[in-house]
């Protein structure tokens, strides 16, 4: 999928939302455990009700491989079941992958060219031969962890090296890489405060921002310092939608959290 794409997408929906796939059977509603295939059927639940509110879907790779080869065929089906049903939908493999060059050039086919997934999540860690094979997919893109939402991102990523801040040098090192026009960072909304200082060294960029919802972070804080005049956001929710409820309701439950979260953006959109 195009970055434009993307954007069409976004102002056609007044939505920036990216609904976290982050499905774990200890969470679903109990009536679903008797299904053949119960993750699966969650996620096409959560997808066939929320479709309109959202315009990206991020499933979590652990909450996937944790089950095993029925979990990587529930993923497989979720993939295929969006990428048949509801093509315009932007899709994340939440993998946060990163290794060496042929490594990460097998990492890449498979969610790139196996699941058909438009991005994927990266570690930056290990540099320039880790990032570029991802990024030599045409209409792919690499979305790079920058400066996460957890507590421990003040472990590494704020630390001054050199007298520069870890997360800095990542994203102005990231923009000298080959292709980094299909670059995307994580910045979790958490760092909101942080977004001025992003913006500063990769302005037009998208973000994809979690944290907002069961961790606190701002929509309004982070739409003020990270929205561009192309909107330049996706903003993730996975708990606060995905289980707002655990009766058999919980698709319809998911939607009105959805909603709610779309309203809010199109209002920000409107500032704009």
């Amino acid at each position: 999928m195009t970055t434009q794409f993307l954007v069409e997408q976004i102002r056609k929906k007044e939505s920036f939302l990216c609904i976290g796939l982050d499905t774990d059977l200890d969470k679903v509603p109990e009536h679903l455990l008797k299904e053949e295939d119960p993750i699966f059927e969650f996620n096409k639940a959560i997808i066939d009700a929320t479709h309109h509110l959202c315009v990206a879907y991020k499933p979590n790779m652990a909450f996937y491989e944790a089950y095993g080869i029925k979990g990587w065929r529930a993923l497989e089906k979720t993939i295929d079941y969006l990428n048949t049903n509801y093509p315009e939908q932007f899709t994340i493999a939440d993998a946060k992958r990163g290794d060496i060059g042929n490594t990460s050039t097998r990492y890449a086919k498979a969610f790139f060219e196996d699941l058909g997934f438009d991005s994927v999540t990266i570690a930056p860690y290990m540099g320039k031969d880790s990032v570029e094979p991802f990024l030599a997919f045409e209409d792919k893109h690499t979305i790079l962890l920058a400066l996460t939402s957890n507590k421990g991102a003040f472990d590494f990523q704020t630390k001054t090296v050199e007298g520069k801040e870890l997360y800095k040098q990542v994203l102005e090192t990231s923009k000298t890489y080959q292709n980094s026009e299909n670059l995307m960072y994580v910045v979790g909304a958490t760092k909101a405060e942080y977004l001025k200082d992003i913006r500063s060294i990769v302005p037009d960029s998208f973000l994809l921002v979690p944290g907002v919802g069961a961790q606190g972070g701002s929509l309004e804080e982070v739409c003020k310092y990270g929205m561009t005049k192309e909107v330049g956001l996706l903003v993730n929710s996975s708990r606060g939608i995905i289980y707002a409820s655990q009766g058999e309701d919980f698709a319809e439950a998911a939607a009105q959290k959805a909603k709610e979260l779309q309203v809010q953006m199109s209002l920000e959109l409107q500032k704009k």
